[in-house]
């Protein structure tokens, strides 16, 4: 499950492959024209409108690789690196940023790719960047307070406005058509030409309707979570889907035998965990099948991995949820942990057994009853699974 770094890729080899693919990325923005500050502030000046049209496009194709690989289980969103927004500093600094632009010719990525293909104009508009750097760092307690304000954290967009990832990338995918269609109509008014920006050749249609099976596809790929959910509210469902039981009895006898195969998966709340941890059990919730670090106790070879919840349509859907990420050896505990209270922890030794099967089950009941409380006493709760992994500081 990604990002690959540090797990697949370490944190040195990331910089080397960063350099590469800056360097390849270089040489496809000069290939592509964008070396030509005539070109870059064409975007401002209406003659040309490639820019716009190629960092969209890029943006798009970003946006729906994270939407399908979250949605395939292969990418751990939470581990995504998110630019915290300042507002006010990211007003001036998108003014600062335009009007340097416009003057220069040059964004700081195109004006290194000019600089090494020999322009001149792009070297000094490198040394006028880092003396910006410079200042802006030098004099960095004059307006670090107004760096800092109007701090809004890691947000993104759809969670603002309320909405489900899958429409917000519908209607972005839209407004690229939209304004790839309108900047056509300026670029033509501008630049003279008097054929219509669109027309109804097989080209065209073909690319419209890519553009719209695109953002209609936004719909096929929701959040792999939101799916799942979605999914186990028909009990009808839930009831009929195969899964492996563990009994009340088993679960104390493998307990009490101390069988190091045995994983206890807590979904309960951390309250509830708190108050009656059961020994070497782990407090798990639904979010950490999706994430990159906690799911690894899930996949351990050799494993029973046993999931408990207050009742067991709860461990039901849990486990299904599990099962579709791709989880083996998960068992729920029949009843869920309210029965094995009542059946071990609980245990009335007034029942007349009936038979010998009987006998000897409340035999092993009146036993469990009295050692297990002592081995949730002394048990130290382990709690929820420990995070080592951070998110990769980056971004443009």
């Amino acid at each position: 499950m990604g990002p690959l770094v540090p797990d697949v890729i370490s944190n040195d080899l990331n910089f080397i492959i960063a350099l590469v693919i800056g360097v390849a990325f270089g040489a496809i923005l000069e290939q592509a024209g964008f070396s030509t500050s005539k070109k870059l502030v064409g975007l401002f000046y209406g003659y040309d409108f490639t820019v716009l049209r190629v960092f969209f496009t890029a943006g798009l194709v970003a946006m729906f690789g994270i939407i399908m690989l979250d949605h395939w289980g292969y990418l751990d969103v939470n581990l995504i690196y998110i630019n915290p927004t300042f507002v006010g500093a990211a007003i001036a600094g998108g003014l600062i940023m335009g009007l340097g632009f416009v003057i220069g010719g040059f964004c700081p990525g195109t004006s290194v790719c000019a600089a090494a293909i020999g322009k001149i104009d792009a070297m000094y508009f490198i040394l006028g960047s880092v003396l910006g750097i410079l200042i802006f760092a030098e004099g960095y307690p004059l307006w670090e307070d107004f760096y800092k304000a109007y701090n809004f954290g890691g947000i993104r967009i759809f969670d603002t406005f309320g909405i489900s990832q899958s429409l917000f990338a519908f209607i972005l995918t839209s407004i690229a058509l939209i304004a790839f269609w309108a900047t056509s109509i300026i670029e033509n008014k501008v630049n003279g030409v008097e054929k219509p920006a669109i027309r109804f050749t097989p080209y065209y249609l073909g690319l419209t309707a890519v553009g719209i099976f695109i953002a209609i596809s936004a719909f096929m790929f929701p959040p792999k979570k939101a799916g799942l959910l979605e999914m186990v509210e028909n009990l009808e469902f839930v009831n009929s889907y195969p899964l492996k039981e563990i009994t009340s009895d088993e679960l104390a006898y493998r307990m009490m035998e101390g069988d190091k195969k045995l994983q206890i998966f807590d979904f309960r709340t951390s309250d509830e965990y708190r108050k009656q941890s059961l020994p070497n059990s782990i407090l798990f919730s639904i979010d950490n099948f999706f994430e990159k670090e906690p799911n690894r106790f899930l996949s351990l070879a050799n494993r029973t991995n046993v999931f408990i919840a207050n009742d067991e349509i709860e461990e039901r859907k849990i486990a299904i949820i599990a099962k579709e990420l791709g989880y083996n050896n998960i068992k729920i505990l029949s009843g869920g942990i309210k029965t094995f209270n009542k059946l071990i922890l609980n245990f009335d030794n007034t029942q007349t057994p009936q038979n010998k099967v009987e006998q000897t089950t409340f035999a092993f009941r009146e036993k469990a009853s009295l050692v297990i409380p002592e081995m949730i006493k002394n048990n130290k709760p382990k709690g929820g699974v420990e995070k080592k992994l951070k998110r990769v500081v980056g971004g443009c």
